[in-house]
């Protein structure tokens, strides 16, 4: 065993420090202003760089050439070392860095005198006799912990030990199974004592375990830890304050969300069912997509599941084969879901059975990991037998499964791709990779960086085979990172009102660990048929996940379908289409995501972060920051208890009753109702009447403004599935609400070289105090209507709605960059004698 207790030299190179303890090695850069590296190693050298998660360095990586096209190198901030009388100091930008030489520890504190991070002096950094490297953080009382990737349980994972690990969890339990499908070794620490939150990420991708406080020993304050079965403790320091700062700060440090297609954020329909008949696959599937429009249900796309690759005689998964008896000309299908507005998301697997047709042309192209002598390609138990598995991290391994990719799926004008079964769970550890040519890298130094690569070949593939195209692919399983290529999915989920409840913890969880883009299957994977009450809660609280897919493999026979209870269908019809009339919102919340890395589903406390009283709630949430989402979760709720966060006033939408922030009001629910609030300074954009993201142009634009508090948003556009948007062939246009006693305006800037196709706006205008006297939009005053009919059948004008008191604003999208609409609320006062 080693443990770290004595400082012994200290070197400074200006862009970085190195330390020599009687324990570990360290070097520690200042990356930028919020970003402090500690990178730790128990060997005699440093390992060369290699990290397929970062795309901000200030260091030569093996994996340069691979990540070229994101990753950008910078210069480390200068330091100046100070001397004094016990330790070190390193004053930051923001924070000043301690160096204890004995007992060693580091220190981490804002200029505010706020520690955020401290390692427990005497036990910071050991290697234990089973050669475990572990790293001990000193805690305080009140501390809440957040992120931590795809976890089950709660949001706050106080008092939680995690396993970091990729699984297949076929039917995991919501509230208590770990690990899953992704490792993302980052975590927020929130202080609400102190109302800060700092964050650290550990930079490696070995199994590993996170311990917030479960672990406890007398001789040691409280502390959490992080145990790595191998590999280096290369931490990143993430600074804030503020929570949101945080998730930015570390998205730019590990990559952005994928700009999708706007028709990923449609209905995804799905079911293994459909592609595991003996016959007619094809024809089943075209026929759900005309059900779905006979049943008033709006969808935009299929993911294929595995069957339609099965073989002829063993019906065993041989990707890159199409089962010509379930689908005889692959071709037509996709033109006939094309046809229909539909894309089809195709699944494919890493394991190549060894009775697989292109077993042998993947080993001729030297694709496979292999054996620990690195003599012959690894074998492995896999779905349907042993396989040999695509080795990601080799660049004839990437080139070949983008051959195939090109060869059996994209030609056929798919540019969409479903990555599955990519957890290299069965692989063995000491199966050896390439690692970009690197001659001692084994699996368990990068199994779970293996499905992340396999997203970005995905994305990469299918760009350079339609450079127009925009990738859409989603990935099972990943690392940090997985977010700059793939929407992700929480994986087979188990059908129980758990599950429809703490599914949504495991989004948000997500969301604060960077992936924006992430759902969880609708009405359950693995399982019997949800009842009515349970699909239809599901589906009202699925509408809000960014990734919305019904999915099944039901075990009692059964497919769950959008229509599986007709006396219900409408409630799911309805919940759907409030889905599409909310695109114009997700777009911009997609957008948000790939600029700032903001969740597009975010907890409470990411808005809210003044609160205390939302520190741990787990189930209501924002969709962007303008609509609080209380979803009922429960079977048989009459009623339901929301809380409504402190610092705003709020708006019920169901009933216009309007609420002070800060309390716990009681709502009454039936089957119908998707509890949502409006905060004070609410933007949302909607699109009415649509049904179809790839075939319907938004045409029509309502915005909704709740003017009681001072607001902006960003409304985007682009063409939707192409890749002009990079070229800035998109429109960005910043609106800003301003509310005076005298009148509120809405104040449109735009910037971008995309011509927009919405020809009507409408605004919907909460006026709580009194009507306008006038509106004024462009310099142009709009007519006043007193008659609803008339409004309704106006080009342009403006009516007041008193139920929802809302000034109801209709005029032509107009031309002019910048313009203004002006509401003003001047007294008529229709008594007074002067």
């Amino acid at each position: 065993m080693k443990n770290t207790t004595k400082l012994l030299n200290i070197e400074n190179h200006k862009e970085f420090l190195e330390l020599t303890t009687d324990g570990a090695k360290f070097r520690i850069y200042l990356l930028d202003e919020n970003l402090i590296r500690v990178r730790g190693t128990f060997d005699d050298e440093f390992a060369a760089e290699e990290s397929y998660a970062l795309i901000k360095t200030a260091w030569d990586d093996k994996t340069d050439k691979f990540m070229a096209d994101e990753r950008t190198r910078v210069e480390a901030l200068p330091i100046n070392l100070k001397e004094l009388t016990d330790h070190y100091e390193v004053e930051g930008p923001k924070y000043k860095l301690s160096i204890y030489r004995e007992p060693f520890y580091l220190q981490i504190e804002d200029y505010d005198g706020h520690v955020l991070h401290k390692d427990v002096p005497k036990r910071s950094y050991v290697l234990d006799n089973n050669n475990r490297r572990i790293h001990y953080t000193q805690m305080g009382d009140n501390e809440k912990f957040y992120g931590f990737g795809e976890k089950s349980g709660p949001l706050n994972k106080y008092r939680r030990r995690m396993r970091m690990h990729n699984t297949d969890s076929l039917g995991w339990d919501p509230k208590q199974s770990g690990p899953l499908y992704k490792m993302i070794p980052f975590y927020i620490d929130f202080n609400p004592t102190e109302n800060v939150a700092s964050g650290l990420f550990y930079n490696n991708s070995h199994d590993s375990e996170f311990d917030m406080d479960c672990e406890h020993s007398n001789y040691w304050l409280r502390y959490s830890k992080f145990v790595a079965d191998g590999g280096e403790l290369d931490y990143f320091f993430v600074g804030g304050p503020t929570i949101k700062e945080v998730v930015e700060h570390y998205t730019d440090l590990t990559g952005k969300t994928a700009m999708m297609p706007m028709s990923s954020l449609g209905y995804m329909g799905s079911t293994m069912f459909y592609s595991e008949l003996e016959e007619g696959d094809d024809e089943a599937i075209v026929n759900f997509l005309d059900n779905c429009k006979k049943y008033d249900i709006p969808c935009d796309g299929f993911f294929l599941s595995s069957g339609y690759t099965a073989g002829d005689d063993d019906g065993k998964r041989y990707y890159f084969h199409w089962n010509k008896k379930r689908f005889p000309d692959p071709q037509q299908f996709v033109n006939d879901l094309k046809k229909r507005g539909a894309l089809v998301s195709p699944n494919i697997k890493p394991g190549i059975l060894l009775t697989h047709p292109l077993n042998k042309d993947f080993a001729d192209r030297n694709a496979y990991v292999k054996t620990a002598d690195g003599q012959a390609n690894q074998v492995n138990q896999y779905w349907g037998g042993p396989a040999n598995f695509i080795d990601f991290t080799s660049e004839d391994g990437r080139k070949a499964w983008s051959h195939h990719m090109k060869e059996s799926l994209l030609k056929l004008g798919i540019t969409s791709i479903w990555n599955d079964n990519n957890e290299y769970e069965t692989v063995d550890g000491d199966a050896k990779v390439s690692m970009e040519g690197c001659q001692d890298k084994v699996m368990d130094d990068v199994r779970p960086l293996m499905s992340t690569i396999m997203a970005k070949v995905a994305h990469t593939a299918i760009h350079d085979y339609d450079q127009d195209a925009r990738p859409y692919v989603t990935n099972r399983a990943g690392f940090a990172g997985i977010q700059r290529y793939a929407q992700t999915w929480a994986g087979d989920n188990y059908t129980c009102w758990d599950s429809v409840k703490y599914n949504i913890p495991t989004i948000l969880g997500m969301g604060l660990s960077g992936v924006a883009n992430q759902g969880c299957d609708i009405g359950g994977f693995f399982g019997p048929l949800p009842t009515a009450e349970m699909f239809v809660r599901w589906v009202q609280q699925g509408i809000f996940q960014p990734r919305f897919s019904i999915h099944s493999a039901n075990d009692d026979n059964t497919v769950t379908e959008p229509w599986t209870y007709p006396e219900y269908t409408k409630y799911i019809s309805a919940a759907i289409k409030l889905r599409y009339s909310l695109i114009p919102y997700f777009y911009s919340l997609l957008y948000e995501a790939h600029v700032t890395g903001a969740p597009i589903m975010r907890p409470l406390i990411y808005e809210f972060q003044n609160d205390p009283n939302v520190t741990d709630e787990s189930f209501e949430f924002m969709l962007g920051q303008s609509l609080l989402v209380a979803n009922v979760v429960e079977q048989g709720q009459t009623e339901k208890k929301v809380y409504l966060p402190a610092g705003t006033n709020w708006l019920d939408l169901t009933t216009n009753q309007r609420y002070a922030g800060g309390q716990t009001i009681k709502i009454p629910v039936e089957l119908s109702s998707i509890p949502m609030f409006l905060r004070d300074g609410a933007i949302i954009p909607k699109a009415p009447g649509l049904t179809n993201i790839h075939d319907q142009a938004i045409e029509k634009l309502d915005l909704v403004v709740e003017p009681s508090e001072d607001a902006e948003f960003t409304l985007y556009e682009d063409a939707g599935e192409t890749m002009a948007y990079q070229n800035r062939e998109n429109l960005t246009t910043k609106i800003t609400v301003t509310g005076r006693p005298e009148g509120v305006i809405v104040d449109f800037k735009r910037s971008g070289n995309y011509a927009t196709k919405v020809k009507e706006m409408n605004l919907s205008v909460y006026c709580t105090r009194m009507a306008p006297i006038n509106v004024v939009v462009a310099g142009k005053s709009l007519h006043r209507y007193l008659n609803y009919d008339e409004f309704m059948n106006a080009k342009d004008g403006w009516w007041f709605d008193g139920t929802h008191r809302q000034a109801k604003v209709r005029y032509e999208n107009p031309d002019e960059q910048n313009y203004q609409a002006n509401l003003e609320f001047t007294l008529n006062d229709l008594i007074s004698i002067q």
